[in-house]
């Protein structure tokens, strides 16, 4: 399955209920899991971004709706990444003309 990076930032609302947010994730894998889509890790950072989240998803239309799901909660806004392995991205230099 593709590779997602998805950077968050939490609203103002996710703040007011910073104590919540452990649940919350837990939630957002358990729907991922329910979507067909697979959590490899999450983690909460310092800097410009709250939390980061690598995921597999089926296909971009499943990922993106995932993302557009976790954001109209009102506790994130989201930034999704598609990854790509070294192999992969290999074989995507092939097609340069």
């Amino acid at each position: 399955m593709p590779t997602y990076v998805t950077l968050y930032k939490m609203t103002e609302q996710a703040i007011k209920d910073i104590k919540g947010s452990p649940a919350r994730v837990e939630a957002a894998i358990k729907m991922a899991e329910k979507a067909g889509g697979r959590t490899i890790g999450v983690w909460y950072t310092m800097g410009e971004y709250d939390l980061v989240a690598v995921s597999e998803w089926p296909d971009d239309k499943t990922a993106c709706a995932a993302a557009l799901a976790q954001a109209a909660l009102g506790y994130v806004r989201t930034t999704t990444l598609k990854a790509h392995t070294p192999a992969e991205f290999a074989e995507i230099v092939k097609l340069i003309p």
